[in-house]
């Protein structure tokens, strides 16, 4: 039974009534985040039942110490830590002596708000506590969009029956620890703290590491709106936390309210002699402004990035709900201001699978950011990868490959592989595809070559020989094969040519030379400037090449389908629809030999190949691989629901299409892996706008014009959503009874609509 006690609602994510044992799922769906720093939803107040505590800054990790059973060599020597931040958000409330905790205390009217249309976290219930007291408490808070260090709470209370001496404890607090450390350590060293009136502040830095952060807050307490002069009692001071006491009368019925402006100010952005005056400065600009108008200043920030970014669904809530908190969560993680920075699988939900950078970033959210934000956001993920280059290049020197041959890590924070799992770190190889492609879809998507040339090259010639050394010649089959290798699907470990990644490595080695033949005649400084740095020659073209056309794919000619590797047809393919439903998720049920033995799939694989190269294969093939495999693919993975969801919506198969698309949108919602409490997945968000706007509108790029193959579920009314396509910002909108097209600026579009050219210009709308 996945959860169901999310509201549905089209611009928030909503709970009533106060159940503990969802506390920890809710911290997860209701985190918040501006790209520089994020949190779960953790309380402010004590809780003293099961909780997750989690703040996190982009960017500031450790590198944790590998644990594993057998050491083997080549092993990465850490794995890389999101780490737990300081606590900034503390306020420990007093009333008439008794402590505000709901574990212990009766809570009504419970609720909860995420509102992702202006960007902003409330909660609210009234309470009973042992001493008598009832009250009324609301809460709202924020991580500002305009200023990316700073987040505010607004806290206040109201006693119900009686007056109440109300005692706010705002702290802020470095002693905190990560709960997935290898070898429990603490990641953080206490430095400094101090305190000034009603700035507090502690300063810490990472060990191994060095990021030094300083965490500070400034208090200001209210009385029915109106500021008090309070000074501030110490009531805690040591190296790690620094907590003040303020206390308030309030009669009944009469409100009496915190402001907490607080955050980070990093090393990474300031000199560190700095850090205090810059959480200073921060301070004193957010108390001249006030909680509300930075509200307000929030609340047009976020409309702005609705404005590009919105897809509208009318007459299916759950299905708009599910898409807004998508596209929501990815702006919250990844804004493209820091090129320095990328999109963590949990963002900042959660600590698990660590590091900063999967090839989810290249493979499924690229699109996303390259449609709804400016061309230098994309722009900024690719040149990421090439400033990882020498330590992509490291990282296979370090498994025995020579002459510049580069393995892109599975996980990094720095460009060095931070993943210890035998099977991923070493076999998962097809990443390193998913990066060519993704240089490949931007030129093809953004007309913008000239990354090529540049950059993109270096990368392509580093991937191009890492493939070229990594194949065997198998004189059995007379033809180069791969061995060893773990493919997308991941319940399958260790096997023999691979379809997708022998197929896309084939595909890597025959694009870059189509790029170096282009820049050869049409960039020839750069040709030379290139070939002269990497030492590349004719002779060691031409090997790549006999590697690209003799490569190895297995093959049924029974079933007319490729095979996911070599064997599998060896396997017991008993469909997932005969599985006993106590069985799923396979991964918690079953033992992994089990897992390694079933045809079952975790996701997309050889459909990953019919995703990417779509044009290579009929519709026909598509058709006959999706029957094969799709029966027997368990989705357990959040990368899976969305490819196939634009498969069978380009098969016309809406109603399997639009399960699809539920599954992958209401992932986190619905708790369908039972797992959110560990975090959201973050990267396959993206996979949700692409099943919308590539699947049911069928958007591709053809001969460098868009094209549209729209198709709308039946249980819509209309759906709507804007591209920006080179410089030109388009919107669709699709309905049953047809669809239109508009273009904003003064330039016309020619696209494709359904394989005809038409033209949009602007102020006009089109109607097809």
């Amino acid at each position: 039974m996945n959860q169901d006690y999310i509201i549905p609602n089209e611009w928030s994510i909503i709970e009533e009534g106060f159940e503990k044992e969802r506390v920890i799922s809710s911290e997860s769906l209701f985190s918040i985040g501006n790209g520089a720093m994020g949190q779960r939803a953790n309380f402010e107040e004590t809780y003293s039942g099961k909780t997750f505590p989690g703040s996190y800054i982009a960017g500031v990790y450790y590198p944790d110490k590998t644990k594993v059973g057998w050491w083997k060599n080549g092993y990465p020597e850490y794995f890389a830590k999101v780490l737990n931040a300081p606590n900034w958000i503390g306020i420990d409330v007093e009333i008439n002596g008794e402590n505000l905790d709901l574990n212990k205390i009766e809570v009504r009217n419970f609720r909860r708000e995420l509102n992702m249309k202006e960007g902003w976290l409330s909660r609210s219930f009234e309470a009973k506590l042992a001493n008598g007291t009832q009250i009324e408490v609301r809460i709202k808070r924020f991580l500002s969009l305009d200023l990316d260090e700073l987040g505010a709470i607004h806290y206040e209370i109201r006693p119900l029956n009686k007056s109440a001496k109300i005692s706010f404890n705002p702290y802020v607090d470095s002693g905190v620890k990560n709960q997935d450390a290898n070898w429990e350590e603490i990641f953080w060293e206490a430095l400094d703290s101090g305190q000034e009136t009603d700035f507090g502040f502690v300063q810490a830095r990472t060990f191994k590491t060095g990021f030094n952060v300083v965490t500070y807050m400034k208090n200001s307490v209210f009385l029915d709106g109106k500021l008090q002069e309070v000074l501030p009692k110490l009531e805690e001071e040591s190296s790690t936390k620094i907590k003040l006491n303020y206390t308030l009368n309030a009669s009944e019925n009469q409100w009496v309210s915190m402001v907490k402006f607080g955050g980070y100010t990093v090393s990474t952005n300031h000199p560190e002699e700095e850090l205090i005056s810059a959480a200073k400065n921060l301070v004193s600009q957010a108390t001249e402004k006030g909680f509300e108008k930075l509200l307000e200043e929030q609340k047009r920030a976020w409309a702005k990035i609705w404005e590009m970014a919105d897809i509208t669904i009318e007459g299916d809530v759950k299905a708009q709900q599910g898409i807004r908190f998508n596209i929501f969560q990815l702006n919250q993680t990844y804004l493209g201001k820091d090129a320095r920075l990328n999109i963590g699988p949990k963002g900042f939900t959660g600590e698990k699978y660590g590091g900063s950078t999967y090839w989810d970033t290249e493979a499924y959210c690229l699109p996303f950011y390259m449609s709804t934000k400016n061309q230098e956001v994309a722009r900024n993920l690719l040149a990421y990868r090439y400033n990882h280059l020498e330590k992509a290049i490291e990282n296979a020197e370090k498994l025995g490959f020579k002459n510049g041959a580069a393995l892109y890590p599975m996980v990094t924070m720095n460009g060095e592989e931070c993943h210890n799992e035998w099977e991923i770190t070493f076999e998962e190889i097809h990443r390193n595809g998913a990066i060519a492609f993704a240089i490949y879809n931007y030129v093809r998507y953004t007309g913008d070559f000239s990354y090529v040339p540049e950059k993109g090259l270096e990368v392509l010639i580093g991937i191009a020989r890492f493939w070229h050394q990594r194949v065997n010649w198998s004189e059995a089959k007379g033809k180069y094969v791969m061995l060893g290798v773990t493919g997308p699907n991941e319940y399958e470990n260790n096997i023999n040519n691979n379809f997708y990644t022998n197929y896309i490595a084939k595909w890597c080695i025959e694009f870059t030379i189509e790029n170096i033949d282009k820049i050869e005649k049409e960039f020839h400084s750069d040709y030379v400037r290139i070939l002269n740095k990497l030492r590349l020659s004719k002779a060691e073209i031409s090997e790549w090449k006999m590697v690209a056309e003799n490569m190895y794919f297995p093959y049924s000619e029974e079933h007319q389908v490729y095979l996911q590797q070599d064997g599998f047809l060896d396997k017991d393919l008993t469909p997932v629809s005969e599985l006993d439903k106590s069985q799923r998720p396979l991964n918690q049920k079953w033992s992994w030999d089990r897992i390694l033995r079933s045809p079952y799939i975790k996701q997309a694989d050889t459909l990953q190949t019919f995703y990417f190269f779509e044009d290579h294969f009929t519709t026909e093939e598509l058709e006959k691989h999706f029957d094969f495999y799709e029966p027997l693919t368990v989705h357990e993975s959040s990368l899976s629901p969305c490819v196939h969801s634009i498969q069978a919506a380009k098969l016309g198969r809406m109603e399997q299409a639009y399960e699809f698309y539920l599954r992958t949108s209401r992932l986190d919602l619905d708790d369908y892996n039972k797992e959110v409490e560990e975090g959201l997945h973050i990267t396959s968000m993206a996979g949700t706008w692409m099943s919308i706007v590539e699947g049911f509108g069928g958007m591709r790029v053809k001969d460098g014009k868009l094209s549209f193959h729209p198709h709308i579920p039946e249980q819509w009314k209309s759906y709507s959503f804007k591209i920006i396509f080179r410089n030109k910002i388009l919107t669709i909108h699709v309905s049953h009874e047809g669809n239109s097209f508009s273009v904003d600026g003064e330039e016309e579009l020619e696209i494709l609509v359904n394989g005809n050219p038409v033209k949009v210009e602007p102020g006009n709308l089109v109607k097809v």
